[in-house]
C-alpha cells in the first residue's frame, strides 16, 4: 500500500469500497457486463475481507501477546511505527509490560537461586515431597545423612528401612518424631519435623531430618555420671559408717591373742557400745533400704489414666490437704482458674501429687518470709494450651542450682528427699507436657506447668 498511515489506509479503503459498490450498482442487471459484474463483485469481497483482516490487526497482536505471557515467552518485541500515534503508544506499553514480566521472572528466580542455596548449605536435612511421593526439593544434608545421590520419590527411602516412607507420608503439619535406624551398622537417631503447605493448587510436605544421636548420647551420659554421683554419695554415707562399726564390733568380740571370738571378758561397758553400734548399723541400713525403695518408686510410676476434669477441683483438694500447713505457717495461698471452668485431660491423681509437691515446696520457701503469700493461675495460652503458675515470694533458687533442682534426690532442704522436682517431671512428660522454673533470689520462684 502506497499510505501508511492507519486511519487514512481505512478512509482510503472504504473510498475505494464505496467506489466498486458504485460500479457494481451501475454494470449490475445489463446482461453485456455480465462478466464485469462478477468481476467487480469479487473485488468487492476481496476488499471487504482486506478491510477487515487489516483492522483486525491489533485483536491479533493483543492475541499473542497474551499467548506470549501465557507460555512465559517474552522474548518478542513490537514497533508500529508509521501507523500513528496511538498505535506507538500502544506497542510502547506493550514493550514495557514485557519488560516487566522479563524482570519480575529474573527477580523470581534470583531468590529461587538464593533459597535453594541457603536450603542446599544447612546442616539439618530437608525434604519437600507432595503427597504422591514425588519429591521436589532435597540438600546435600539428606545426601550425606542418609547416604543418597538421587532421589526422585519417598518411597526410595523404603530400600533404608522398610516403613520408613510411609511414617514421612503420613506426617502432617506440626507432627514430631524420633526415628532410629542403622546407616551401615551405625545407629542415628532421626529428630523429624513436618510442615504442610500449598502451591499452584497443590499440596506439599516439607519435612527436616537432624540426627540428634550424638547429643543424645552426651545427654545421656552426662544424666547417668549425675545420678551415679547421686547415688554414690547417698550409699557411701551408709555403707561408711556400717563398715566402721562391724569392724570395731569385730575388734571388740575378737581375742587379739588367739584371734577368735571370746564373749568372757567383755564388760557390761563394751556390751553397751556393742549394742550402740548394732543399733547404728540397723538404722544405717534401713536409710539405705528406704533409699533404694524411693530409687525404686520413682522408676515405676503408673500409666496415666487420661480422663477430663475441673482444674479448679484439683486445686480444692490440693488445698484442703495442705490446709494445716498453710495455716501453721500462716501462707496466704490464692487460686485463680481462667475461665472458672476450664477441663483438663489427665490423670487427676498423678496431676495432684505435681500439684501437691509444687506446693509443698512453695511452702518451704516462703514460710520464713514476714508476708509469705503463694499465688496459682490456670489459664489458657496463645497455643491453646492449658498453663499452670506457681508463684511464690521467697528466697528464690540461685543461678548454680537451677540446672539441678530436678537431677534425682538433689535437694538444698535440710529435710527432704529430692525426688519431688524429678517425679513431677516424669509425670508432665507422661501428659506430653513440661513444667519449666524461673527464679530470682530473694524476689521469689514461678514453676510453670504446660499441658
Amino acid at each position: 500500500m502506497i499510505y501508511k498511515r492507519f486511519r487514512l489506509q481505512i478512509v482510503v479503503r472504504i473510498i475505494l469500497l464505496a467506489l466498486t459498490i458504485f460500479v457494481l450498482t451501475f454494470l449490475f442487471g445489463r446482461e453485456q457486463y455480465s462478466v464485469s459484474t462478477m468481476i467487480v463483485l469479487i473485488m468487492i469481497l476481496l476488499q471487504i475481507v482486506s478491510l477487515i483482516f487489516y483492522a483486525e490487526r491489533t485483536n491479533r497482536r493483543l492475541t499473542k501477546f497474551l499467548e506470549s505471557i501465557r507460555h512465559a515467552d517474552f522474548a518478542a518485541t513490537y514497533t508500529d511505527k508509521g501507523l500513528g500515534k496511538s498505535f506507538e503508544d500502544l506497542s510502547q506499553e506493550l514493550n514495557q509490560i514485557v519488560g516487566e514480566f522479563k524482570k519480575n521472572r529474573a527477580e523470581k528466580e534470583e531468590h529461587f537461586n538464593y533459597l535453594l542455596t541457603v536450603v542446599q548449605h544447612v546442616s539439618i536435612g530437608i525434604i519437600v515431597f507432595r503427597r504422591d511421593g514425588k519429591v521436589d526439593v532435597f540438600n546435600n544434608a539428606i545426601k550425606k545423612l542418609l547416604r543418597v545421590n538421587h532421589l526422585r520419590n519417598i518411597h526410595e527411602l523404603a530400600e533404608i528401612k522398610d516403613d520408613f516412607a510411609d511414617t514421612l507420608l503420613k506426617m502432617k503439619a506440626g507432627d514430631k518424631l524420633l526415628v532410629k535406624m542403622f546407616m551401615e551398622d551405625e545407629l542415628i537417631q532421626l529428630s523429624i519435623n513436618a510442615t504442610e503447605f500449598r502451591m499452584r493448587g497443590e499440596e506439599y510436605v516439607l519435612v527436616s531430618l537432624q540426627n540428634i544421636h550424638p547429643e543424645l548420647e552426651e545427654k545421656e551420659i552426662e544424666s547417668w555420671q549425675k545420678l551415679i554421683r547421686v547415688l554414690t554419695h547417698e550409699i557411701m554415707n551408709s555403707i561408711t559408717p556400717i563398715s566402721s562399726l562391724a569392724a570395731t564390733i569385730q575388734e571388740m568380740l575378737t581375742d587379739p591373742e588367739t584371734d577368735k571370738i571370746n564373749v568372757e571378758n567383755l564388760s557390761a561397758e563394751d556390751l553397751e557400745s556393742i549394742h550402740s553400734a548394732m543399733s547404728t548399723i540397723e538404722t544405717r541400713s534401713r536409710g539405705l533400704l528406704n533409699f533404694v525403695e524411693i530409687y525404686r518408686n520413682l522408676t515405676r510410676i503408673p500409666k496415666p489414666n487420661f480422663r477430663y476434669f475441673a482444674v479448679k477441683e484439683a486445686f480444692n483438694r490440693a488445698h484442703e490437704l495442705l490446709r494445716p500447713k498453710l495455716d501453721k505457717f500462716d501462707v496466704r495461698c490464692s487460686c485463680k482458674v481462667f475461665p472458672e471452668e476450664l477441663m483438663l485431660l489427665a490423670d487427676p491423681d498423678l496431676v495432684d501429687q505435681v500439684i501437691i509437691n509444687l506446693m509443698l515446696n512453695a511452702i518451704d520457701a516462703v514460710k520464713e518470709q514476714p508476708d509469705p503469700q503463694i499465688s496459682i493461675v490456670a489459664s489458657t495460652n496463645l497455643n491453646n494450651r492449658i498453663t499452670i503458675d506457681f508463684a511464690d515470694n521467697g528466697t528464690g533458687i540461685t543461678p548454680d542450682l537451677m540446672d539441678k533442682i530436678f537431677m534425682p534426690f538433689f535437694t538444698s532442704k535440710k529435710e527432704g528427699s529430692g525426688i519431688g522436682l524429678s517425679l513431677s517431671r516424669q509425670i508432665m512428660q507422661m501428659h506430653k507436657g513440661a513444667i519449666s522454673v524461673k527464679s530470682k533470689p530473694a524476689e521469689g520462684t514461678v514453676f510453670t506447668l504446660t499441658f
